[in-house]
């Protein structure tokens, strides 16, 4: 299988900010590494990003829509590469990684408002961590990603 031919999946990302300027971080519950991701998930056909982050993010933390305020968005879209060891296992064997559209939002509720114990959970776990931590929690093929992210939404977080 030539990897390079395949398509990127299309998907979107949510770095959601509470008032002390910290991010949400969820540990998946379909992997044993301690890696902690921001909520993210594919694009429906259609369907609008911007509206697409929204729905992973009640999906995957049961936040409604009406608790954030959208601060920044990613000017282009962001992609990584799956490492050889999931290429052709994930997504059907259909795509060599995913191309974001990242969103930063403010999370306007309580940590009470959060609740991953969803219809389809992801997390096992969750927990807010300072912004220049996620490099090095996230699996090492999203790194560079998440380091650009950083990078991009600096004006909002520091904002915060």
């Amino acid at each position: 299988m030539n990897v390079e031919s395949l398509p990127y999946r299309p998907g979107v990302g949510v770095m959601l900010l509470n008032p002390r300027g910290q991010v949400f971080v969820g540990q998946r519950i379909d992997s044993t590494l301690e890696a902690w991701q921001m909520p993210q998930g594919g694009i429906d056909a259609g369907e609008d990003p911007f509206q697409a982050a929204l729905r992973e993010l009640e999906e995957e933390t049961g936040i409604r829509p009406e608790l954030t305020c959208r601060l920044a968005e990613t000017r282009d879209w962001l992609a990584y590469d799956l490492p050889p060891e999931l290429q052709g296992r994930i997504w059907g064997g259909l795509y060599r990684g995913q191309r974001q559209k990242w969103f930063a939002l403010r999370f306007l509720g309580r940590d009470s408002d959060i609740d991953i114990a969803t219809a389809h959970p992801e997390f096992r776990a969750w927990r807010w961590i300072e912004p220049c931590a996620l490099p090095e929690l996230i699996v090492p093929f999203k790194r560079d990603l998440y380091r650009r992210l950083v990078a991009e939404f600096a004006p909002v977080l520091t904002s915060a």
